[in-house]
């Protein structure tokens, strides 16, 4: 049998294609044709075992009681009158503010050496840093305040940005002098420098020249900022029993000492060593000008310092506090450093100041009342030449 005449149903016959001359494939696209190179898609596999379980009446409704309790805590919560347990509508808005706790400072007073009856120590003749050691050792000497590894605050008067020559402000070879000997003599384990300025604190430290000389001594210049602030609660002041107090500097502090100029002051006739403290508060505290004297009064206990050390180097006589006029500052050759800043006042009014000890500034006799010293210094200086 040859090949023409091969049965059509044979194995490997065409039954569409009978005609052998015909070995062309099929025309157009063949639409049931199987895809070869994806494996079919198969149907996921159902697991008979897995039986979907009908909500029980009783957790039902729990879960709905639940709901309802939620959305009814929250409606008292949110509608219930302020003076209800914990109702939480705030018509105001005052509820919502944030409550901060007031903080408060250490004594960091040091007794005297038991032999010891000067209160006030009086330094003469020489460079600011020899008049500086004299008025110390009238007092006990620093040794005997200052103990090694303290970390000690130095409260320079950096209120305004002028010339140290005209007085306004603390002498930087004083901030010096004190410093090195706080590092070197002391030794110190670090000396922080800060005050709160009225101008631009970074211009008041470089145009006074008290951010050089602290720094080349070897201590650290604290700047303020927003964050830099605590409300300071200080038991007995009238004024600022709770007020906004520059308390960076003063964390994990263990001494403290001012250092401030012997200048007039238009309000309270004399700035020194207790009205140096004002440049620590913040908020709006222009406002006790209008009360300048008990002010003034409230700082002498808002601070118990280590030591008060004044500069009577430079003295604005007149135009204080912001002075400006050279021919208002008269040299001098004295450095006082206490125990008692009412009794040192009282003392730089009068002599330094030249001032009718009759006219004391109220201030003084204020901060007598409230316990931070007595203006009566008789018996109690001491002055090394």
């Amino acid at each position: 049998m040859n090949e023409s005449e091969k049965p059509t149903d044979s194995p490997g016959a065409d039954p569409q294609n009978t005609d052998p001359q015909n070995t062309s494939e099929p025309e157009g696209p063949q639409e049931n044709a199987p895809e070869t190179n994806k494996p079919p898609r198969t149907k996921p596999i159902q697991h008979p075992e897995y039986e979907k379980a009908e909500m029980e009446r009783r957790k039902f409704l729990g879960r709905i009681g639940a709901a309802a309790g939620i959305l009814g805590a929250a409606g008292y919560l949110a509608l219930a009158p302020k003076n209800w347990p914990l109702s939480l509508k705030d018509t105001t808005g005052l509820r919502s503010k944030p409550v901060f706790k007031p903080v408060s400072l250490n004594d960091f007073r040091v007794p005297k050496p038991v032999s010891q009856n000067a209160d006030v120590g009086i330094g003469r003749g020489g460079t600011p840093d020899q008049m500086l050691r004299k008025a110390l050792d009238a007092v006990g000497g620093l040794k005997h305040y200052i103990q090694p590894g303290d970390i000690v605050v130095v409260k320079p008067n950096v209120a305004f940005d002028r010339s140290p020559a005209l007085g306004a402000t603390s002498q930087p070879a004083l901030i010096e002098a004190l410093i090195n000997m706080l590092l070197v003599d002391c030794r110190a384990q670090e000396v922080r420098v800060c005050d709160n300025p009225i101008e631009s604190p970074a211009d008041c430290f470089m145009k006074t020249g008290l951010r050089k000389a602290a720094e080349k001594a070897g201590g650290r210049v604290y700047l303020p900022d927003s964050n830099a602030f605590k409300l300071l609660s200080t038991p007995g002041a009238k004024l600022i029993e709770e007020w906004w107090f520059f308390h960076r500097p003063f964390t994990n502090v263990d001494k403290v000492i001012g250092v401030a100029p012997v200048k007039d002051h238009n309000l309270c006739y004399a700035s020194m060593g207790i009205k140096n403290w004002y440049g620590l508060l913040g908020g709006r505290r222009s406002q006790f000008h209008q009360d300048i004297h008990e002010i003034v009064s409230d700082l002498s206990i808002m601070i118990r310092p280590t030591l008060t050390i004044l500069d009577g180097t430079k003295i604005l006589m007149e135009n204080g506090p912001t002075g400006g006029d050279p021919s208002n500052v008269v040299t001098g050759d004295v450095v006082m450093a206490s125990l008692d800043p009412v009794a040192q006042d009282a003392w730089a009014f009068e002599h330094l100041l030249k001032r009718d000890p009759d006219q004391l500034p109220e201030y003084l006799y204020k901060s007598e009342a409230k316990g931070s010293g007595k203006i009566d210094y008789t018996g109690r200086l001491k002055e090394i030449l």
